[in-house]
């Protein structure tokens, strides 16, 4: 199997990546099952991607039901290093602007109960997580908007929640208390399981709507969510289109070699089946 490096996952309203040519469907098994769908494999600016619908084709897969592990586990059986995230969220402050883009570099978890590790069943693994989005691939991600005309802000965090409802007025209320920025229902979970896989992540986070705090926008709808999607989309894929372009095969960053230091169990002790299982990602380890 042929190794790329860039994966791109798209969520609400990004089913697909204009410009891909050379097109391939892959059908991937992991330990924790199939992704959301088959992994679509081209080349775009020249470099080879490769590209996963995050609810699936025809959107089918709730939040919550999302098999976040097999997804980033199978961008990793393909040796992707770095991934670009697109996802639709809410704002929770004036400042952001249906249309808007936003790259957050800090996450807030107001999920429950969904699974945000690789690791157990007798491998105890803490990684950090203080800074969980790769600032050099976010700084590449800006270079584009700047080389494009594309308006991006850099910074803010983004809560994620579990869904799959929106929020009541007052849930949005305190998360704007709380000085959150944007409230999604997805992008936490990957972007811990890519730290754990030592992939390099970013979430680009395309604003929808004002969440339901805004007393001019009282309500978030479906519809509304698709019809400010469709008008940004074009300039999301513009965007990542030219991240991609941009990126070299160098990663300065620290992302690369995330499990260095985190796995605290004994080698000895690890038991022979989680060996295997987990053997893409931690077998430079434990030689």
């Amino acid at each position: 199997m042929e190794k790329i490096s860039i994966g791109i996952i798209g969520g609400s309203g990004l089913y697909q990546m204009s410009g891909l040519s050379d097109l391939e469907e892959i059908s991937l098994e992991t330990p924790f099952g199939k992704p959301s769908d088959n992994l679509i494999t081209g080349t775009l600016e020249g470099k080879r991607v490769a590209f996963l619908a995050r609810h699936g084709r025809g959107h089918c897969i709730l939040p919550s039901e999302l098999n976040f592990r097999a997804n980033i586990y199978a961008m990793k059986r393909l040796g992707v290093e770095r991934i670009i995230s697109a996802s639709a969220v809410g704002s929770l402050k004036e400042e952001h602007k249906p249309l808007d883009i936003l790259v957050p570099d800090q996450f807030f978890d107001r999920t429950r109960g969904r699974i945000s590790t690789f690791f157990g069943e007798g491998l105890v693994v803490h990684v950090s997580f203080a800074h969980p989005v790769c600032p050099h691939l976010s700084g590449k991600l800006m270079n584009a908007g700047k080389a494009l005309g594309v308006r991006v802000k850099r910074g803010g965090t983004y809560l994620c929640m579990e869904g799959p409802a929106f929020s009541t007025v007052a849930e949005s209320n305190v998360y704007r208390s709380w000085n959150m920025d944007v409230i999604g229902m997805t992008n936490l979970q990957e972007a811990k399981l890519a730290r754990e896989a030592e992939i390099c992540y970013l979430t680009v986070a395309l604003v929808t709507d004002y969440d339901c705090w805004h007393p001019k926008h009282d309500a978030v709808t479906v519809d509304q969510v698709i019809a400010v999607l469709n008008q940004n989309s074009e300039n999301a894929q513009r965007l990542i289109r030219e991240t991609v372009r941009q990126l070299d095969a160098e990663r300065p960053c620290k992302c690369g070699s995330a499990l260095k230091s985190a796995i605290l169990t004994d080698r000895t002790k690890i038991p022979v089946a989680t060996r295997e299982k987990l053997k893409l990602l931690i077998e430079k380890y434990i030689q």
